[in-house]
């Protein structure tokens, strides 16, 4: 067990857990492979569902995606709605807006109902756009609205400059209901409400092979064995090879992030708003201003598996190409994590086969996803509900393996180009008004 990886967020984990490896067998009702947010949230559901539940962690708990990403708590999927509507309906597009609002209330409920204050939530986000976009921006709040009931706040491009100054921003959507938090505590503190509620976690012990047996199933480990009715995968892309077709459906994605040492005044000077900011982009920038005066900042999204060598130079780079106010900006720390994709663009949840469950597929989402792909997998097991049924018609399509990794890669660099040129002429207009001024 390696530990958790060089961050912010590990720098300043409170509350974290020192549990045993499994070095016995074991039995329950429900084992649940993967200790991030999606089977922390699943096994403390199950476990308020009256079920017996193992976790069974390879590394340490939250040691995945769950404790490395940026902390955006916001109802939607990383597929738009549009195109979500038009591949199910209207109705059915209704209800998956709706499991994803009920995603960001679950966690604020856990941090109240268990006392999660290390996990610092602070209310807010900003959707920004990086080219003139005021027809399609403008008109979104009454469309979110009159089509799911979602309330959202229009905001011209002078009203966005006024908290992000940078002329790099026009239009904006914010979004009261959000929320931001730092996620690895949240997932600690997860952690010791299972634990609380009668929940087995298990850290340090791969799950090696996943087998039927006298009508249920048997997860074998280095040193022990969990037998259960019920299992549930949820490791992301860090706990390949138990299942081939899931394996083949999902991309693993790197994302990068840095925290940048504490200076809230030179922060003024450029970002004088506490919610978290993301650009529409395909690969875009997504940041925010934490409490101790640091800017945490993620991107550069790329299916290539190694880390850059240059990493903390790399972001910095972005950071100043839209604030070059912000150039004295020292970073403490930089790192990456694997987010799972699938080609649909909406995270994977359902059953394999009989009692066996998968949650995963949460890269784009934000957190909201995680915690309703476990209540409805809990829910599912404990009282035969089928409202996971509702992400059927996206599937596991193959995602290519190392092809579809290049066509990803290709994908993203496509994006990139486009929105360099709809900035470009973004900018060009932008000086065509001010020379006309002039």
């Amino acid at each position: 067990m390696s530990g958790h990886v060089n961050s912010y967020y590990a720098a300043t984990l409170e509350g974290a857990l020192d549990l045993p490896r499994l070095k016995t067998r074991e039995s329950a009702d429900v084992c649940v492979i993967g200790a991030g947010l999606a089977g922390l949230s699943g096994a403390l559901d199950l476990a308020r569902l009256g079920k017996s539940v193992i976790v069974l962690e390879a590394n340490r708990v939250g040691f995945g995606a769950s404790g490395r990403n940026g902390g955006f708590v916001a109802a939607g999927y990383a597929e738009g709605i549009e195109a979500i509507t038009r591949r199910v309906g209207p109705e059915q597009a209704r209800e998956l807006f709706g499991l994803s609002r009920d995603g960001v209330r679950l966690v604020e409920e856990n941090i109240a109902r268990f006392g999660i204050t290390a996990a610092q939530s602070r209310p807010g986000a900003l959707q920004v756009v990086r080219h003139d976009d005021e027809s399609a921006f403008a008109s979104a709040p009454e469309r979110l609205q009159r089509d799911f009931g979602y309330d959202v706040e229009y905001w011209p491009t002078e009203k966005v400059r006024t908290c992000l100054k940078s002329g790099r921003y026009f239009q904006g959507l914010y979004d009261a209901s959000a929320i931001h938090i730092h996620p690895l505590n949240y997932v600690a503190g997860l952690a010791a409400a299972c634990i609380e509620e009668g929940v087995t976690v298990h850290e340090a012990t791969p799950a090696l092979r996943v087998e039927e047996r006298d009508g249920g199933y048997a997860v074998s480990t280095a040193e022990g064995e969990v037998t259960s009715q019920h299992v549930v995968l949820c490791h992301s892309t860090y706990g390949r090879g138990l299942h081939a077709k899931l394996d083949r459906a999902v991309l693993p994605v790197a994302t990068y992030v840095v925290a940048t040492r504490p200076d809230p005044d030179l922060l003024d000077r450029a970002i004088d708003i506490q919610a978290a900011i993301a650009d529409t982009r395909r690969a875009g920038d997504y940041y925010r201003r934490l409490a101790d005066g640091r800017l945490l900042w993620g991107g550069r999204i790329t299916t290539q598996r190694s880390e850059p060598a240059r990493l903390a130079q790399l972001l910095k780079r972005d950071i100043v190409a839209i604030y070059p106010q912000l150039a004295a900006l020292e970073i403490d720390y930089a790192w990456a994590g694997l987010m799972a994709y699938a080609t649909h663009k909406m995270p994977v949840i359902g059953q394999l086969q009989s009692g066996l469950w998968v949650a995963t597929g949460f890269g784009g989402h934000g957190l909201n996803t995680t915690a309703i792909a476990g209540r409805l997998i809990a829910e599912a097991i404990a009282r035969g509900d089928d409202r996971y049924r509702l992400f059927e018609p996206f599937g596991m399509p193959w995602a290519g393996g190392p092809i579809g990794r290049a066509a990803t890669q290709a994908v993203y660099w496509y994006y990139q180009a486009r929105d360099r040129i709809d900035e470009a002429r973004a900018q060009r207009k932008a000086g065509g008004r001010h020379g006309a001024k002039a």
